[in-house]
């Protein structure tokens, strides 16, 4: 026996969407996407500041580290705030300056430009351009141990988050 289907079935199963339907699936959609847009501006936030910059606060405060542990123990003169360091006209190793980026000390306090080229001094100020800063702190601890403390930041971060900052500390002992 052949079965054999209505016309008003046939009719009903090949009718398309209604208006409605088609709205509320574009709706549905829209606030899927929506959310997935947050999601990703999120994402790239994160990715930028703990990502990208924090790498380079690090990197740079290892960079000014490494350059302070190349001077001597008594130098007082050499000026790490050029690259290579000059033989005068710096603080070199000399007891102070600060670790908090907010609250830099003269002497102890370079900047550089988003690529992470030394910027010259503007006259003892921050040059208008600076990207990165860092600051240093040399304390004694003993006659024959300072403290070298770097601390890197940037000037700005993607969004309202907290701007990245990197800090190293490291012993110096006499007679190296």
């Amino acid at each position: 026996m052949k079965h054999t289907r209505s016309r008003t079935a046939v009719r009903r199963s090949d009718e398309g969407s209604s208006l409605v339907e088609v709205l509320v699936s574009a709706a549905i959609m829209t606030t899927l996407a929506a959310g997935l847009m947050a999601m990703a501006g999120v994402a790239l936030t994160q990715s930028e500041n703990q990502g990208h910059l924090a790498a380079r606060t690090a990197e740079y405060a290892q960079d000014k580290m490494e350059q302070l542990l190349v001077l001597a123990f008594g130098d007082t003169t050499s000026d790490t705030r050029q690259f290579p360091s000059t033989s005068a006209g710096g603080t070199g190793l000399t007891i102070g300056g600060s670790s908090n980026p907010a609250t830099p000390v003269a002497g102890y306090v370079d900047y550089l430009d988003t690529k992470g080229n030394l910027l010259p001094m503007a006259g003892g100020g921050a040059p208008a351009n600076w990207y990165y800063k860092r600051v240093w702190q040399i304390t004694s601890l003993s006659a024959t141990l300072k403290e070298v403390r770097v601390t890197a930041t940037v000037a700005r971060g993607l969004g309202r988050q907290k701007t990245p900052e990197a800090t190293l500390v490291t012993l110096k002992t006499f007679p190296f």
